[in-house]
């Protein structure tokens, strides 16, 4: 598989298994995505959306001694009260904003299993930009106590909310994760800042909010030239774009053909002609 380094250092897979939604089933496909081959997995303390410790579960049955937490790549993600159900907030939301995510971090090292997190990112912006970088600041402490590896920011569409965070953290931004689709233009001027900064660009539902690119004829021109699927194209021209997708597939086929991406190449032209299906 393909290996992406970010500017902190940090070793990532050029794919991730994301793990929202998975419910009841989360350990079961975090067990069959990493015995399929995946080494990178992104999951929230989130419980809405998350269920982090079923992650935990799935890895911690993995492991061997031929396949370590050294060998893996695990992030997780703090969420801000106002993206909880009230009812399950796994902190306390009265509490200062740094010991929420002191809180949170301890939760998230139980449930997973583990001793330290690759990448810690947070889930939001705040409301403002002061209460962004209080919340960064926490964050980075986390860093220099060595619970995580390196940061990242997730949900951030504007530019200028991005550089002002690059410009006021100590320990800059390594990752950022956001959704992949026409509404943002595809965030293609966030990903040329993020180029120029090192910053690694995640995509998630990178698939489910584009039928229209799947279905547009010069994707499926090249997935049947390649003797590929229209996924493993979409898939492919990002990684060789720089990106590193997300995907969630509960598919075994599909987690199978979503490692195989790596296994080909496309042409410049090719590249180009996808670019102008996305509008570049």
């Amino acid at each position: 598989m393909s290996v992406v380094t970010s500017a902190a250092g940090v070793r990532m897979p050029g794919i991730l298994y994301g793990t929202a939604w998975k419910k009841g089933d989360t350990e079961r496909l975090v067990r069959t995505a990493v015995a399929q081959g995946f080494r990178g997995i992104d999951t929230a303390c989130q419980p809405r959306h998350y269920d982090e410790a079923g992650v935990g579960a799935g890895l911690a049955a993995c492991l061997s001694p031929t396949l370590t937490r050294a060998d893996l790549y695990l992030q997780t993600k703090f969420t801000p009260v106002s993206g909880h159900d009230p009812a399950r907030i796994p902190y306390d939301p009265d509490a200062p904003l740094a010991e929420q995510i002191a809180e949170s971090c301890a939760v998230s090292l139980r449930n997973l299993e583990t001793d330290y997190l690759d990448c810690l990112i947070l889930h939001s912006p705040l409301g403002t930009e002061q209460q962004t970088l209080r919340a960064w600041q926490a964050l980075e402490s986390l860093v220099d106590a060595r619970r995580v590896r390196q940061l990242g920011l997730s949900n951030c569409y504007r530019l200028g909310e991005l550089e002002t965070l690059c410009r006021a953290a100590r320990i800059k931004p390594a990752v950022l994760q956001n959704r992949f689709y026409a509404d943002t233009d595809y965030d293609r001027g966030i990903r040329a800042f993020c180029a120029q900064e090192r910053i690694v660009y995640q995509s998630f539902w990178t698939l489910s909010a584009n039928p229209q690119v799947l279905g547009h004829a010069v994707i499926q021109s090249l997935a049947s030239r390649y003797a590929r699927t229209p996924a493993q194209i979409l898939f492919r021209y990002l990684t060789q774009s720089g990106v590193v997708p997300l995907t969630g597939t509960r598919s075994e086929a599909h987690m199978r053909e979503d490692l195989e991406i790596f296994g080909f190449a496309l042409a410049e032209s090719d590249r180009r002609a996808v670019d102008r299906v996305l509008g570049a």
